[in-house]
């Protein structure tokens, strides 16, 4: 005390000044330790294995209400899908219950549990007859005889349906094993889509397509398997069973994805031909020839040969707009340039136009 007295008003005056910003600091600090959000009760932890393995179990049983809402979603994709619509489609997606039990394989597999694989593969066996023949007696009660895009859609996967349903998997088998994003679920089952390939498999089958029936089992087998393998990789990452149990149930998820990479790796490089080929066909016929300039294009569509291209363009254009020769020409002028035989077939929708005027 008796320095700070004898010393200059001046540099009282500072060491104050000085003393003050120590202490804010101090109180930031405090502040800061309290506000950072590193409090050890929001923490997120890892869902207790008996409440996940609990949890699962009770997904896995094929109770009358995992009966009932599977039925009524298998009808409502079905009408979603006849009807073309995405809206319909999406919601018969959230209310259907199957990913339950799929989440449930794949964490037996991770835990070695035989019981609980053997009570959640008969599950899902049990709501992929229930949705198959529920979507077949639909299709064929409303007697609709036609396969518009979202049916088709889902009867040609490729890799990126692989990845998909990849992705799919691990988030929710994440979802699962954390309360805080539980709500997530649902979202999962949009993006997977286990439903409506199922659906579309009772629709060829009611349409009596068996090329329906058997793209849509594909890709419903693809998001299956993925779900499974990948499912498993991230309940073993968390610590939930251990690889030495997993192993065998890995192994032969591993087989079947890659048996099921052939036909996806073939329907992903014809999906790449298809779309470069109707891209080049698009800007060929626009900037470089006059047979169409007066036309309205509506479809163009490219179908892979063995040995050549068949290329189908929809139009719309006035009656006798278009001759044969124009058409051969056209077809040669794009095989010269694409460098490939093309089969064309070009179908004209007649336009008539019908006009009223004010009397003058």
């Amino acid at each position: 005390m008796t320095v700070l007295l004898s010393l200059n008003p001046r540099y009282i005056i500072y060491i104050r000044y000085i003393l003050r910003k120590i202490n804010r600091k101090l109180h930031l600090k405090q502040l800061w330790d309290q506000d950072n959000g590193n409090w050890h009760w929001v923490k997120e932890k890892a869902t207790p294995i008996a409440s996940l393995n609990r949890s699962l179990w009770r997904l896995s049983v094929p109770s009358f209400s995992f009966h009932f809402m599977l039925g009524l979603s298998a009808m409502i994709a079905t009408l979603g899908l006849l009807a073309n619509s995405v809206a319909i489609i999406i919601g018969a997606m959230i209310i259907a219950p199957l990913m339950g039990p799929i989440v449930g394989m794949a964490y037996s597999v991770a835990m070695g549990n035989r019981k609980l694989l053997r009570r959640s593969s008969l599950t899902v066996l049990k709501g992929i007859i229930l949705t198959i023949l529920a979507s077949w007696l639909t299709a064929s009660l409303i007697g609709l005889e036609t396969a518009d895009s979202e049916i088709l859609s889902r009867t040609n996967p490729t890799l990126i349906d692989f990845g998909i349903a990849m992705a799919a998997g691990m988030a929710g088998a994440f979802a699962n094993t954390r309360r805080s994003i539980s709500d997530a679920i649902p979202g999962v089952a949009i993006a997977v889509a286990l439903v409506p390939p199922l659906s579309v498999v009772g629709i060829g089958l009611g349409l009596g397509e068996p090329e329906i029936a058997i793209g849509a089992s594909l890709l419903f087998l693809t998001n299956l398997i993925c779900i499974i393998f990948f499912g498993s990789l991230v309940f073993l990452f968390q610590s939930y069973g251990n690889i030495e149990r997993a192993k065998k149930g890995l192994a032969m998820s591993t087989a079947v994805m890659f048996f099921l990479g052939v036909p996806l790796t073939l329907s992903m490089r014809e999906l790449i031909i298809k779309k470069n080929v109707r891209y080049q066909i698009s800007n060929l016929i626009v900037s470089e020839t006059k047979t169409f300039a007066n036309t309205d294009i509506k479809l163009i569509s490219v179908v892979p040969k063995k040995d050549y291209l068949k290329v189908a363009i929809e139009i719309a254009a006035p009656f006798d707009s278009l001759s044969q020769k124009q058409v051969d020409l056209v077809r040669n002028f794009l095989a010269e340039n694409i460098g490939k035989p093309i089969d064309l077939e070009v179908t004209v929708i007649p336009v008539k136009i019908l006009e009223s005027t004010n009397p003058k």
